[in-house]
């Protein structure tokens, strides 16, 4: 009891202490108050542990391993990988497209985003040009050596053209024949083929085939402003030679014979010869063979009357002997006659 009184009064003296003077602890017990002599040695392993944790997680992440938030993300991470996740889902959507359905919602995406229509997108084809607009530009009815010079491609292509041309015969356009105006062109393969121009009509809108004539026309034209002449032929049925010749009349061309050809061919030095040789007998001869004309002429009647025709024989001489050989005529022959109407 003695012992319980005697911490009570104790007790009582330290508070009327704290009253007066505040207690301070750490100078009580030292650095910590209640600590131990091993605390040291256990901050130190756990500081040490920390390290070795941290040094061994930057061994072990992989550069493909995303961070691990420990707090809710940013706004612009969250945007970004949603902008990712959209970029993927559309890639697969085009690459299961096909080119045009991928075009178009291209050009849809277009017009949504900047507006306007389908029609702003056409190209312009005002100044398109085709191969054929580029031969019409550069065609020549004939071609010289001067327009070869300088050759463009729209000039070979236009040459190109000119040298598949078939230039024996023309087709004419007889249309505006009263005002005095014709219009010429070469044949095309199709024409050759089908003898229009030689076995048919040469007009452009007819096609008689029977009693054709060759016409031979000097063909005035001007061709990239220059003025120029041609010499062509074409066939015509009466018809249409006509109209050909409304105003005055052209060349008509006419088919001459082989055979009679070729004997006028030979028989021309001749006949010269026979022509020079009389000229020279009757400048020596003079005024003396007039008396002499008279008896020559009776004697060459008399003989004539006593003479048979060699060209045409009786009927007695036709049982004189063997008949005579005609001469039979050659495929090549045959050939000429059929074709020398044809190429005049």
């Amino acid at each position: 009891t003695d012992s319980v009184i005697q911490s009570g009064r104790h007790l009582s003296k330290g508070a009327m202490s704290s009253r007066g003077v505040k207690l301070d602890l750490v100078q009580e017990h030292g650095l910590g108050g209640y600590d131990s002599d091993f605390s040291e040695d256990e901050n130190e392993a756990e500081t040490s542990n920390c390290q070795r944790t941290g040094k061994d997680a930057a061994l072990l992440t992989k550069p493909f391993q995303k961070q691990k938030y420990a707090r809710l993300a940013h706004k612009q991470v969250a945007a970004h990988e949603w902008d990712r996740e959209e970029a993927r889902n559309r890639r697969f959507h085009l690459v299961a497209m096909d080119a045009y359905a991928r075009h178009k919602k291209y050009i849809n995406d277009y017009l949504l985003y900047y507006g306007g229509s389908v029609e702003d997108l056409k190209r312009s084809t005002v100044n398109d040009k085709t191969d054929l607009d580029m031969i019409k530009e550069n065609h020549r009815f004939l071609w010289t050596e001067d327009d070869e010079d300088g050759m463009t491609w729209e000039k070979t292509l236009a040459k190109k053209y000119y040298d598949k041309l078939f230039k024996e015969y023309c087709i004419a356009d007889l249309s505006r024949y009263k005002y005095n105006k014709f219009g010429f062109r070469w044949r095309v393969e199709k024409e050759v083929i089908s003898g229009k121009g030689q076995f048919c009509c040469g007009n452009k809108h007819c096609d008689e085939e029977e009693g054709l004539k060759s016409w031979e026309v000097n063909f005035g034209y001007i061709e990239h402003g220059e003025k120029r002449n041609a010499l062509v032929k074409l066939r015509l049925c009466p018809e249409c030679s006509l109209k050909l010749n409304y105003h005055h009349r052209r060349k008509e061309v006419k088919a001459v014979k082989r055979k009679h050809r070729e004997e006028h061919h030979h028989d021309a030095p001749a006949e010269k010869q026979a022509k020079s040789a009389e000229k020279h007998i009757c400048e020596s001869k003079g005024k003396s063979s007039t008396s002499k004309t008279g008896q020559n002429d009776d004697d060459s009647d008399q003989e004539s009357e006593d003479k048979p025709d060699a060209d045409n024989p009786s009927e007695a001489e036709y049982w004189k002997g063997p008949a005579q050989d005609v001469d039979e005529k050659t495929k090549e022959d045959e050939f000429d006659e059929y074709f020398e109407d044809m190429f005049l």
